[in-house]
């Protein structure tokens, strides 16, 4: 009876999924940029790592990027106004286009997007269409697995009393692991890619999919009493609790290198390329020696706090959020009695963080939050109706974004060798 099940679910998804990619438009999610050739910061040299995609005029041929949060690079260098899906100016798919050298580069990558969001426009990548692509980036899983409630019930708390048990959304994120739905899912979306892009025609084309990276030191004890909670009192950073999430990520790692494993064996030469940068990450994460958590202005760290700055290497600041996107304060996704549904719909962190914050003031006005404010919750942040301040958290700053930039370099070096 499960098999027929997961069967059904399997055709249903297979048909949804193909339905949606012969009838999308190159929607407002999507842009196209021509980039100027930049320069890489790895002793590989850019037009090493890049020359398998390289044209006779010395070009690439076009790309897309697409995915999840991590794609998007969510806070990285934010200028002026914030588009839909809270595209970074510093993720590592720009800068990859930057070393690309002129190039076309269809930037689909959306906050919040999960597996069931990833599509590609129709035609996008065939002969006759205006963005040829050599080649496709990808990062999706973690809200197919339920980050995002990891993280409010196990470090931010931003509904509070009401956020549920770390230990039940651990557990939840553990059993979608251990299930193989995501897993077909995934198969699903790079198998459609790989047909829409007509693979057989382009031998040379792959997917590169990154994975995630731990977001603690788990070995040091100045955390133990510290927290990252946005109200009173919040949850500690303990060492178990530090571990337990790693060894999530570290699952969700293994788990997406044996669906990329399982689909090149389809094959008679990889079309999927893994890209493990958690190492890369070693000493830049949260929680590390002699460092005082929440410290929002340690740029060594490669992963934003609530409000934290960025730490891009090119010596100019970035405008500050406030200049960025925001919601109005008459916004259904700030009003406690109408924000849950439209705040879960949209998958993005940081619309469920203020939603869920917005809740939890009008059922206890007299809470106060993490840095001791009273009233009114705008009182708390002037930040409140800037999602990305919010949505940010725990996912890679700039340099973060090189270091994924300069891994993808190095694998695609020791593949084309």
């Amino acid at each position: 009876m499960y098999a027929r099940a997961m069967v059904i679910i399997i055709i249903i998804s297979y048909l949804v999924v193909t339905h949606a990619l012969e009838q999308a438009v190159i929607a407002p999610k999507t842009q196209y940029i021509i980039h100027n050739p930049g320069a890489s910061h790895i002793g590989i040299p850019t037009s090493s790592a890049l020359r398998q995609f390289r044209h006779d005029d010395g070009s690439c041929g076009g790309f897309v990027a697409f995915g999840d949060s991590y794609s998007a690079g969510i806070g990285t260098g934010v200028e002026g106004e914030e588009n839909d899906c809270r595209q970074g100016l510093h993720a590592y798919p720009q800068l990859i286009a930057a070393d690309c050298g002129p190039t076309a580069f269809q930037f689909l990558s959306c906050t919040g997007a999960g597996t069931t969001d990833v599509m590609v426009g129709e035609d996008a990548s065939s002969s006759s269409a205006s963005l040829p692509a050599d080649f496709a980036l990808l990062s999706i899983g973690g809200n197919d697995l339920g980050f995002f409630e990891v993280m409010n019930a196990c470090v931010f708390r931003f509904y509070n009393f009401y956020s549920g048990t770390c230990e039940t959304a651990l557990a939840h994120s553990r059993a979608m692991l251990a299930s193989d739905e995501f897993e077909n899912r995934l198969r699903i979306v790079i198998m459609e890619i790989l047909d829409k892009i007509r693979w057989e025609k382009k031998p040379w084309f792959t997917i590169t999919m990154t994975g995630y990276a731990r977001f603690f030191n788990e070995l040091t004890d100045g955390c133990d009493n510290m927290s990252f909670g946005v109200w009173w009192d919040g949850p500690r950073l303990t060492k178990a609790l530090r571990s337990e999430m790693n060894a999530l990520v570290l699952t969700v790692n293994t788990k997406l290198r044996k669906t990329i494993d399982a689909i090149n064996s389809d094959f008679t030469k990889d079309k999927v390329i893994f890209i493990d940068y958690d190492d890369a990450f070693d000493g830049h994460r949260f929680c590390e020696v002699n460092v005082t958590e929440p410290d929002y202005e340690r740029t060594d760290t490669w992963f934003f706090l609530v409000g934290g700055p960025d730490n891009a290497r090119n010596g100019t600041e970035s405008q500050r959020l406030s200049e960025a996107k925001t919601l109005p304060p008459s916004s259904p996704l700030v009003d406690p009695l109408l924000c849950v549904g439209p705040a879960r719909q949209s998958g993005d962190w940081g619309m469920l963080a203020l939603c869920y914050m917005a809740m939890t003031k009008y059922l206890n006005p007299t809470l106060r939050s993490a840095q001791g404010a009273q009233g009114d919750i705008q009182a708390m942040n002037s930040m409140w109706y800037v999602p990305t301040y919010y949505g940010k958290t725990f996912h890679p700053k700039s340099l973060g974004h090189e270091m994924i930039r300069n891994r993808i370099y190095e694998t695609w070096h020791r593949v084309d060798e």
